[in-house]
Order: C-alpha cells, then sequence, then structure tokens
C-alpha cells in the first residue's frame, strides 16, 4: 500500500469511527489473515469464519504451518504495518514460547499489536481405564497417583503444549509427582488413554467431548475459572480445591506493531461485530470455544499477565527446546 493509499485509508477509517456507524471499506486491498496451522484445525476454521464474517474488509486466509504456529508469527512480526496484514493465533505461541524456546525469532510484546480477541477454551483432565473405576475425582486419582507413583502418568497433545504445562501446575499445587507422556496431536493421547496405555490425559475439551459416550473416559475436572458450558456436569479444578489451577486458552488477532491506530480500530470494530453472529457462536462450540471479546487494551495487559504467570512455571519444570 502506498503512502498515499494508506493515508487515504486511515483517514476513512477515522470518520467511520468516529461516526461511529458505517464501517470502513478496503475491499481495495486484501487484508491477509494469516493462519500458523494446516486447514481444517481449530484456529484455521475459526480464522476462515471470522474473515468471512468482517464488514468492510476483503479477508484472504493463508496458512504459514509449521513450528508450532511460530512460521506465521514470524511472517506478520516482518511484514509492513500498513493495515494489510494480520495473524489468527492461539495464546501460547505468544505467552508460553518465549520460555521454551531458547531462540525465537519475535518478540511478544515488540512486534505484535492486538487487535482483538476472538474467543476462549478449557481443559480437561480426564481418566480411562488404566485407572481403577473408582477413580471419579481429583482428589480420589491425586491419591492413586500418590500410592502408585511408577503409574503416576498423564498424556498431553504435546511437550511443551498448554496441557502440560497444567499438569505440573496441578502437580506442584498437589505436592504430587506426575510424570508427563507427551504426543504429537491430540488425538493419539485421547486414542492411549481410552486404549489404557496412559491412566490420564490433560486436553483441550473439544478433543474429549467426541470421546464421551464411550464409556471408556471419564472426566474429572476442567480449568477454566467456572465449570465449561460443554462439559457442565464436571467441577474446576478450582472447586476440587487447586484455586490457583486455572487454565484458559484463548484465540486472538493481532496486527504487525506499529499499524495505525484509526486501521486497528476499524479492524477491531469489524471482528467484534462478526462474533455478535450465529454463525460464529456455532462454528466456535464446534470445537469447545466459547466467543469472548475483550478490548485491545486489556488484550495487552493479558498477554503481560500470562507472560508473568507461564515464566515461573516453564522455567520450574526445567523444560526447553533446543532450536
Amino acid at each position: 500500500m502506498t503512502f498515499q493509499l494508506q493515508r487515504r485509508a486511515i483517514l476513512q477509517c477515522a470518520g467511520a469511527v468516529a461516526a461511529g456507524s458505517v464501517l470502513p471499506t478496503f475491499a481495495a486491498n486484501p487484508l491477509h489473515v494469516y493462519v500458523g496451522y494446516s486447514p481444517g484445525g481449530a484456529t484455521d476454521v475459526i480464522a476462515r469464519l471470522v474473515a468471512r464474517q468482517m464488514s468492510g474488509f476483503d479477508p484472504i486466509v493463508e496458512n504459514r504451518a509449521g513450528a508450532g504456529g511460530r512460521l506465521a508469527l514470524d511472517a506478520v512480526a516482518r511484514a509492513r504495518n500498513d493495515g494489510g496484514t494480520i495473524v489468527v493465533t492461539p495464546d501460547f505461541p505468544l505467552t508460553v514460547y518465549p520460555y521454551l524456546y531458547r531462540k525465537l525469532t519475535y518478540d511478544p510484546l515488540k512486534d505484535f499489536v492486538p487487535v482483538a480477541m476472538c474467543g476462549v477454551s478449557e481443559f480437561a483432565l480426564c481418566v480411562g481405564p488404566a485407572a481403577p473405576r473408582e477413580v471419579t475425582s481429583v482428589g480420589a486419582f491425586l491419591q492413586w497417583c500418590r500410592q502408585n507413583p511408577k503409574q503416576a502418568l498423564y498424556a498431553s497433545p504435546a511437550p511443551g503444549s498448554t496441557p502440560h504445562f497444567t499438569g505440573v501446575m496441578l502437580a506442584a499445587a498437589a505436592k504430587v509427582e506426575l510424570t508427563h507422556v507427551g504426543y504429537k496431536g491430540g488425538t493419539q493421547a485421547v486414542q492411549d488413554l481410552l486404549g489404557g496405555q496412559v491412566p490420564a490425559s490433560i486436553n483441550p475439551v473439544a478433543e474429549v467431548l467426541p470421546q464421551l459416550g464411550s464409556g471408556k473416559l471419564r472426566v474429572l475436572a476442567t480449568t477454566g475459572p467456572e465449570r465449561s458450558r460443554f462439559l457442565p456436569d464436571a467441577p474446576t479444578l478450582r472447586e476440587a480445591g487447586y484455586h490457583d489451577v486455572v487454565v484458559q486458552s484463548w484465540i486472538g488477532v493481532f496486527a504487525p506493531a506499529g499499524t495505525a491506530e484509526p486501521v486497528l480500530a476499524g479492524m477491531e470494530k469489524s471482528i467484534g461485530e462478526a462474533l455478535k453472529t450465529d454463525a460464529i457462536a456455532e462454528g466456535f462450540a464446534k470445537f469447545g470455544i466459547a466467543v469472548k471479546s475483550m478490548a485491545r487494551q486489556r488484550v495487552s495487559a493479558l498477554i503481560r499477565e500470562d507472560l508473568q504467570r507461564w515464566a515461573g512455571v516453564v522455567k520450574a519444570s526445567g523444560f526447553v527446546i533446543e532450536e
């Protein structure tokens, strides 16, 4: 986008925001929406749902899959801040990766500016056939782990994932040793849970919902501040007495640092309107994600809070990825 076009876009956006009514139109300049994951996954589908509902823009979703979402973030960090590029990402590449990787090509605070929050989800602590039938609560599971330390295993979708470190937090809070078993994807972890290879697993809620009717999987708790709307009968870890083990994952939209404020305001307004649609709510629900909007300034504060929180957890675990 040339300086002249950018100036015109900013003025259009500023006028629309000031008027509080008509959304700006950038249809002549496609909005590149980067996603760091393969087509069909939760982040990709959410990005496409939001892009489809954005009024006043001409979004093109581009998958830059690989490196756990880092490729897309790196591309956006290096992109021009002319309002033509954004990225849709879950929280952990911004809040956990800085402590997980010795070398990271982007700075979550310096290289990006929040555009919008889209949704939140929780994780579920589940047990399978390898755990005794009488293990039906968090307390019973942890007591069984104390009595059977060699069997005190829990799976997660990946080493270094948020569910991995949620288990680290629970183990520390309960003062019990839990051994993590990392998989290459949540589906594999759940399959081994059902097959009895591991007694427990911590997964995104959406990964366990399809297995509830199998009779082999028992949800002991979820990790949100309140009960999950998708698993209302499962207590939270907070209810189980672990008040500090409260973990929510979120998905947000970010632009390169230095993107003009009026352009950001126009995007935020468009996405905010999109999040009110039934199509978004229904699409998000298929992935166990609840729609949640949040002011851009609050998203900035949330990232700082999450960075501070995960720093201690990751460092205490001693887990790092050498790349």
